[in-house]
């Protein structure tokens, strides 16, 4: 494993990434063996197939990163970064950055606890730094010389004592667990409130308390069941839901024994934005109830059509009793929403006919894809597309937001209205492409007239778009050079300063003339 210098660069770890690229372009053989040592994607892989990856600057990154001995680029520039700032004011605030997460830059335990002892004596003393990293002598020492300390919010986040040690997410780590728990288990002994809250300055008027920072921020099945048995509410309106994102469903299972109500708090609707079967069943084994009602999300059929769920989510939902029937607020039934949606095979489990509305048998030919069927609707009802209503066109965005390229392309080259806004964040398809990193759509839907000044619900544009996603996701697949390229050719200009991207796309931008676009 290679070791930094003492006063490494990130310049100089940028040059060594953008090297080990140039030279796996140029086929050189021990770039190769590099990227077959360190990136796991390369693993077992001989040169050609090397090359077939096309691999880009964030994967040379990830390379030099774990060369280093680092998960990924983004631990190794933090850590690297930490050098420069450990002796400022500010030191101790990017810390508890690196623990609780920043907005919406998610926390890096990994990053915190390799610049743990960096901080120095005399900041590790500091009674809410003992808190985050469960040095439990100093948290004992300071309940003795001030009591009242327990439930008293403090440091640079305003957390109370509990919350700081709940939230910790350093918890994750052998070096710092037990030692959260045992601190978890002294404050409460000394009174500390189970229902403490937190509310971070970037969320404005949001509190979340110390068991969601367990449940649903750390995911410690520990710590949950420490506080749930000191008495700490689980229908907090935060914690079920949170709990859904852990990597188990452990903190879940505590919760709904200790009396989580699964219905109001939109638990069953998020268990459905990805596959976890198992969360599903377990949330509706506990009372979770099949034909909730949301006014922006329908019933959890409507819910599981919208976001592609598998046949055997329809089929556990349907065990438990939803009714396919039902309507949303919109007035459709899943039936017809499976219809619109190409799902055949939820529509064949519903035993549905199908639908006499043309309009709905042209949506489920466009998104199944099916040219033949689409095209022979409009050759006999020219009107359909123009007749479709504002709900009906947002299937466009909702299947870009599915990675429904082929069905995207088959509406665009029939008509659609390109810069209609929908799904989660009331995008336009280009948004919604660029999200994804999907150059190829991008590029296509730009072609055929989307423009880069398309808003979305966040109230900024697709500049803010790729600007927000490929600086989170630095090891994601996405193609977010190739949407920025894809971009710049069809008329979007440099971005100013406010902005930041992935490594590789600030590169290509800073090439750019001030004028460009």
């Amino acid at each position: 494993m290679k070791r930094l210098p003492a006063r490494p660069s990130v310049a100089h770890l940028k040059a060594q990434a953008k090297d080990l690229l140039r030279d796996y372009r140029a086929g050189d053989r021990a770039a190769f063996e590099r990227l077959r040592e360190a990136l796991p994607v390369a693993r077992g892989r001989d040169d050609a197939e090397l090359a077939d990856l096309a691999l880009r600057l964030h994967d040379m990154q990830s390379c030099v990163g774990r060369e280093y001995g680092f998960p990924s680029w983004s631990e190794l520039r933090t850590c690297v970064e930490w050098q420069r700032v450990r002796a400022e004011d500010g030191a101790l605030s990017r810390w508890f950055d690196l623990v609780y997460g920043a907005g919406f830059d998610p926390p890096r335990p990994a990053a915190a606890e390799r610049v743990y002892d960096e901080l120095g004596a005399e900041r590790r003393a500091d009674p809410f730094v003992a808190c985050a990293a469960g040095d439990e002598a100093i948290v004992r020492q300071t309940l003795e010389r001030d009591p009242g300390w327990v439930n008293r919010a403090g440091s640079l986040l305003e957390m109370t004592p509990l919350v700081a040690v709940t939230f910790s997410t350093l918890v994750r780590l052998p070096r710092f667990a037990d030692g959260l728990r045992r601190c978890a288990r002294i404050l409460l002994d000394a009174g500390a409130d189970r229902d403490a809250t937190w509310a971070p300055a970037a969320f404005p008027g949001a509190a979340f308390g110390a068991l969601y920072g367990a449940a649903g921020h750390a995911h410690d099945p520990a710590l949950t069941r420490m506080l749930l048995e000191a008495g700490a509410d689980p229908n907090d309106g935060e914690s079920l839901y949170h709990s859904l994102d852990g990597p188990d469903l452990e903190c879940t299972r505590l919760l709904l024994e200790a009396g989580a109500i699964v219905s109001g708090g939109n638990a069953l609707f998020h268990v459905l934005d990805r596959e976890n079967l198992p969360g599903l069943e377990l949330l509706l084994a506990h009372g979770g109830d099949p034909n909730e009602f949301s006014d922006s999300l329908g019933r959890p059929l409507h819910h599981a059509i919208r976001r592609g769920r598998s046949l055997a989510h329809i089929d556990a939902l349907l065990a438990a009793g939803a009714d396919p029937t039902a309507p949303a607020s919109s007035g459709v039934s899943a039936e017809l929403l499976a219809f619109r949606f190409g799902r055949t095979d939820i529509v064949a489990r519903f035993g549905s006919d199908e639908p006499p509305a043309a309009h709905d048998r042209f949506l489920g030919a466009c998104a199944r894809a099916d040219r033949d069927a689409a095209a022979a609707l409009l050759a006999t009802q020219p009107a359909l597309l123009s007749e479709l209503s504002e709900e009906q066109l947002r299937l466009l965005p909702v299947l870009a937001e599915s990675g429904r390229r082929d069905a995207v392309e088959l509406m665009v080259a029939l008509g659609w209205p390109i810069d209609v806004r929908g799904g989660d964040w009331s995008a336009s398809a280009l948004n919604l492409a660029v999200f994804r990193g999907d150059a190829q759509l991008t590029e296509f839907l730009l072609e055929h007239g989307a423009r880069w000044t398309e808003e979305h619900g966040y109230e900024d544009n697709v500049m803010g778009t790729l600007s927000f996603v490929s600086g989170a996701q630095t090891e994601s697949d996405g193609d977010w050079l190739g949407c920025a390229r894809a971009l710049v050719a069809h008329g979007m200009p440099r971005p100013p300063a406010r902005y930041s991207f992935a490594e590789d796309v600030e590169a290509y931008f800073a090439g750019l003339p001030a004028n460009s676009g």
